[in-house]
């Protein structure tokens, strides 16, 4: 039987090509292997900044709980004025069962013109340094 000149491979050169397959594939699994560090990676990082958007969320709503408080007590001096109230809200806030804050402190801080800062600082066990929530407002005068 005559075969046409080219239409069959030779013996050499499947030996030339032989293992490349082998190679392409493990190339590609290794391709695929950062590829997939990169997503479970990433899916560590967005499980972290959740974790940190709840404890913003925690801190403001401890922050909002002092602002409720001058308004009832009609005082943007809470601390001087209030004491037993402020020293119940700092509890609270230092707290983990009641603020769901780690390490939480909250202070309140009222300057000459009538502004009112509160601050909440917590820290994480998975951090070395501490966040904090800023929060400043300046009350009406009374009528």
């Amino acid at each position: 039987m005559n075969h046409l000149k080219g239409s069959q491979p030779t013996t050499a050169k499947l030996h030339g090509q032989a293992g490349f397959t082998l190679i392409e594939v493990l190339v590609s699994m290794v391709i695929f292997s950062f590829a997939l560090l990169g997503l479970v990676a990433l899916q560590a990082r967005a499980t972290q900044v959740s974790y940190d958007a709840e404890d913003r969320t925690r801190a403001s709503l401890m922050a909002d709980e002092a602002v409720t408080l001058m308004w009832e007590y009609s005082t943007v001096s809470l601390p001087t004025t209030q004491a037993d109230a402020y020293t119940a809200w700092q509890k609270r806030v230092s707290t983990p069962t009641v603020s769901g804050l780690p390490n939480g402190a909250g202070t309140v801080t009222t300057d000459a013109n009538s502004v009112t800062w509160i601050t909440i600082t917590w820290q994480p066990p998975s951090r070395t340094t501490s966040s904090q929530y800023l929060t400043q407002i300046q009350m009406p005068p009374s009528q």
